[in-house]
């Protein structure tokens, strides 16, 4: 079991991130690359039906944003509610966690676009909350070439809060910041872990390589989630960890 150090709980609170360098055991990496496929035929085969080579972010044959793909896969929901999310969890956001949101992030071999400068708060209808966890899961080695996450810490920018996003024409990205600095590259081989707040501005570069370059997003809150508009529940907000327990129910 991975163990998250104290200088690495330090590093989150005064920066908002910190690496696990070959984390997620090779069984699981091994599954969430086998499962990736399917859902992007799946995806491949809605933009068919709907004669579209583009669904909101998803651009085929370029980028991939696969939704909540534990929903569907009794295996990936294994990995996302397992000890080692929890483990990071406890270390970051605290001892009462729900599961929020996690998807594929894949970008096709040598067309893959980039992602512009944003925060992971900014997405979804949701009302003002605190910052939730993500945890970028490097399915293959993470390099410049092959479009990897870049990041900047609170020191870089000088804020920790949630920061205006204005949608980019062409792509549909909520952009966040627009300045001139590259931010912190994450180079590290596959089955690495980037954990970061979701009032970290990050971004990734394009994918010039001749594979694609896999990613799957973990996210968890310490709060139930709710609608911007109603105050309702918004989202997934499923428990994993009640008072320092894991509690997340076995796939049926």
């Amino acid at each position: 079991m991975v163990v998250v150090s104290d200088r690495q709980k330090t590093q989150y609170r005064e920066e908002g991130y910190f690496i696990l360098e070959q984390a997620l055991p090779n069984d699981a990496i091994k599954t969430l690359r086998l499962e990736c496929q399917t859902f992007i035929d799946q995806m491949n085969a809605e933009m068919d039906r709907a004669g579209t080579d583009t669904i909101g972010i998803n651009h085929r044959d370029r980028r991939y944003f696969i939704a909540q793909p534990s929903l569907q896969s009794v295996a990936i929901r294994s990995i996302y509610f397992s000890g080692l999310f929890a483990e990071i969890c406890r270390a970051t956001i605290g001892d009462q966690v729900y599961g929020y949101f996690e998807q594929y992030v894949v970008k096709a071999a040598e067309r893959g676009m980039k992602f512009s400068w944003h925060q992971d708060s900014a997405f979804g209808e949701v009302a003002p909350h605190p910052p939730y966890v993500t945890c970028w899961c490097a399915l293959d080695d993470m390099t410049e070439a092959n479009g990897t996450v870049y990041l900047l810490p609170y020191s870089q920018t000088g804020r920790r809060d949630l920061v205006p996003h204005t949608r980019e024409e062409g792509s549909n990205d909520l952009v966040g910041y627009t300045g001139d600095d590259p931010g912190q590259i994450v180079e590290v081989p596959a089955g690495s872990i980037a954990v970061f707040s979701s009032h970290v501005l990050h971004r990734s570069g394009v994918n010039t390589t001749d594979r694609m370059r896999r990613v799957y997003l973990a996210q968890y809150a310490p709060v139930v989630m709710r609608s911007n508009a109603t105050g309702e529940p918004w989202g997934r907000n499923e428990p994993f960890i009640d008072a320092g327990r894991m509690v997340a129910k076995e796939p049926s």
